[in-house]
């Protein structure tokens, strides 16, 4: 439609955008995270995520703004940021002991559900550096704390 209109089309397409909050209250994306460190959810879902970090997100704009030559669809996260929630758990449970992580899937008896391929080549190709999920999650628990929306635990006597 774009075309026939004789209309230059971009568009980014972030997945689940985390990281460090601007605003004081919660958002989807950081809600999403906050139930698994709260206790409010005993399970995860047997259900791959995908991330980008909310800098990276701003980043390939800016990039595709500042490149006369873009058109299309440009793919939005690092590579290796479609992960299953059960590594989602345990990136969290590694990072942020101090929380109630789930560690059960909500459907055992199903297989695991697989990836699926997304290609961010575009944006790398205009040069743009994607980061880890791993940072990506950390990031937003450490802007979490801060804001006040996830508060430490007390410590458990043994």
């Amino acid at each position: 439609m774009a075309k026939e209109k004789g209309v230059d089309l971009v568009v980014v397409i972030p997945p689940l955008v985390i990281g460090s909050l601007l605003q004081p209250t919660l958002n989807g994306s950081s809600t999403h995270i906050v139930k698994y460190l709260n206790g409010s959810v005993k399970t995860y879902a047997n259900a791959i995520q995908v991330y980008v970090h909310v800098k990276d997100t701003a980043l390939g704009h800016i990039l595709i703004y500042e490149t006369p030559s873009t058109l299309g669809r440009y793919i939005c996260t690092e590579g290796n940021c479609m992960i299953h929630r059960s590594e989602v758990v345990e990136i969290l449970a590694k990072f942020f002991p101090e929380y109630p992580t789930s560690s059960k899937c909500s459907e055992e008896m199903k297989p695991r559900a697989k990836s699926y391929k997304l290609s961010n080549q575009r944006l790398k190709e205009l040069g743009m550096e994607f980061t880890l999920v791993t940072q990506c999650l950390y990031d937003i628990v450490r802007s979490l704390q801060e804001k006040g929306h996830l508060s430490v635990p007390l410590q458990r006597n043994p």
